[in-house]
């Protein structure tokens, strides 16, 4: 098993996750291994927002969408120096 130190980690946040921590009968330690766990494996566990997204709306007919009228005339592009 590999250990983390976390340096420079805010007073209040601290004392935020030992109460936290008592509350559910652990340690601080045991505390941020159950909140880490979760944050960590969900990420891959599924398909992408992208990839719902499409799905959500594969069975729409027609989403097209008509953009906005400008109301400001477009700007010229300035090059850099």
């Amino acid at each position: 098993m590999a250990t983390l130190t976390i340096r420079d980690f805010d007073d209040e946040l601290k004392a935020r996750l030992r109460v936290r921590a008592a509350a559910r009968g652990r340690s601080m330690e045991a505390e941020v291994r159950e909140i880490l766990r979760p944050a960590l494996t969900r990420a891959g566990s599924g398909p992408g927002t992208r990839t719902r997204i499409r799905q959500r709306f594969a069975d729409s007919d027609d989403l097209a969408i008509e953009p906005p009228a400008r109301v400001d005339r477009a700007r010229a592009a300035e090059l850099p120096e």
